[in-house]
C-alpha cells in the first residue's frame, strides 16, 4: 500500500517536470511568434494553453488524493504540498506565454516589437526560458544548488526590465503610444514568468531542505 502511495506521489513530480518542459516550449514558441509576427505559432500557443490548464487541474486532483488517501509525513507531505503550489506557478507561466502569444496575434502583420528593442526582449525571452528549464530540472534532479541559483537569473531580467523602462521613458522614443504599451506589457508577461520560476525553485528547495521560502507560511514537515 506504501510503495503505491509513493510510486503515486512520484508520478505527479514525473508529470511536473513535462508539465515545465510544456510551458517552456509555450514561452520558446510565445517569443517566435512575437518577433517573427507568426500568427500560426501564435495561435498554437494560445490553443495549446487549454492543454496545459487541464493538466494543472489534473494534477491538482491528484495531489488533494494523495492527502486523503493517507497522511502524508516529513518529506512526504512536503513533497504534496509543494506540488500543489507548483502547479499554479506552472499553470499561471502557460497563462503568460499565451498572453505574450495574444499581443503577437493582436498586431499581426505588423510587429508588436519595435526593431529597438528585439535585443532585449531576445534576452529577456531566452533568460525565461532558461529559467523555466532549470526550475523543471531541479525538481527532476532534486538539486537544491541549481534551485538556488535562479536567483541570479532574476536579478539578470529585473535589469533587462529597467532597461526596458529607460528607453520607454526616454526623449528618443520614436515608436508611439500603442507600442509603448504593448513593451510595457510584454516586459511584465516576461518578468512574471521569471519570477514563477523562482517561486518554484524555492519550492524545490523546501522539498529537498525542508527550509520555507521567505514570508511565506506553510505547513511544516
Amino acid at each position: 500500500m506504501r510503495d503505491n502511495y509513493h510510486e503515486s506521489l512520484e508520478s505527479v513530480v514525473t508529470d511536473l517536470v513535462a508539465m515545465s518542459e510544456a510551458v517552456q516550449v509555450a514561452v520558446r514558441d510565445a517569443t517566435r511568434a512575437l518577433l517573427e509576427a507568426d500568427l500560426a505559432t501564435a495561435e498554437r500557443v494560445i490553443g495549446d494553453d487549454a492543454s496545459i490548464d487541464r493538466l494543472h487541474d489534473e494534477l491538482e486532483v491528484r495531489c488533494f488524493s494523495l492527502l486523503a488517501r493517507q497522511a502524508p509525513v516529513a518529506g512526504e507531505l512536503r513533497t504534496v504540498v509543494a506540488a500543489m503550489r507548483m502547479v499554479a506557478d506552472l499553470a499561471r507561466m502557460g497563462d503568460l506565454a499565451a498572453h505574450v502569444a495574444k499581443i503577437a496575434r493582436l498586431r499581426y502583420p505588423d510587429h508588436a516589437v519595435p526593431d529597438g528593442l528585439v535585443p532585449n526582449f531576445e534576452l529577456m525571452a531566452r533568460v525565461a526560458g532558461e529559467m523555466v528549464q532549470t526550475a523543471g530540472r531541479s525538481l527532476r534532479e532534486r538539486n537544491a544548488h541549481d534551485a538556488g541559483k535562479l536567483a541570479d537569473s532574476d536579478e539578470e531580467m529585473d535589469e533587462l526590465r529597467k532597461s526596458q523602462f529607460r528607453l520607454l521613458l526616454g526623449k528618443d522614443w520614436a515608436y508611439g503610444v500603442e507600442a509603448a504599451v504593448d513593451v510595457a506589457l510584454l516586459g511584465r508577461y516576461y518578468e512574471r514568468i521569471a519570477d514563477h520560476a523562482v517561486l518554484m525553485a524555492s519550492r524545490v528547495i523546501y522539498v529537498i531542505t525542508g527550509l520555507l521560502p521567505e514570508g511565506e507560511n506553510w505547513p511544516v514537515a
